[in-house]
């Protein structure tokens, strides 16, 4: 899988994201924000680099990280296209592909341990997008809202 990157700063998993990611065979297509040397390193610009790649097709899924998570979960969710989800465990992690289809995975610099790592992406790589009627609908509700709120007025 085509996976983008990003975090803030060059502390806790940050610095072994790209390589586990790499391990577990998918392919880090970019590296946002501390993790490039030319780009921006704030919260806000490097999660909307890593969650761009999503929504424009270059990669098919993100990981996003900052101090806490959030500031990188609500940078990408404003990317049309993008549903992500902060996790700190695997149960949520996996729940967040399942019935959110998440395609944007934000974790918190802070709090998230290697071991922890390894757990919530065994979680989110275990997931894939229920096929049940009522959780699509709610997917598909979040893009008409996405879609309303883009809309011209008229």
């Amino acid at each position: 899988m085509r996976i983008a990157v990003a975090a803030d700063e060059q502390v806790g998993v940050a610095r072994t994201l790209a390589d586990e990611l790499r391990r577990r065979g998918h392919d880090v297509v970019a590296a946002h924000g501390a993790l490039s040397p030319e780009e921006r390193d704030d919260w806000a610009w490097c999660a909307e680099a890593a969650a761009r790649d999503v929504a424009d097709g270059r990669a098919e899924q993100a990981v996003v990280c900052c101090w806490t998570g959030t500031g990188a979960s609500i940078a990408a969710n404003k990317v049309a296209g993008v549903r992500a989800a902060l996790c700190a465990d695997a149960a949520t992690a996996e729940g967040a592909r399942r019935w959110n289809d998440a395609n944007v995975l934000a974790l918190s610099l802070r709090t998230t341990s290697e071991a922890e790592l390894g757990e919530i992406l065994d979680g989110w790589f275990a997931g894939a997008a229920s096929t049940d009627p009522g959780d699509a609908a709610n997917v598909e509700h979040l893009v008409a809202i996405e879609n309303s709120a883009t809309a011209p007025p008229e």
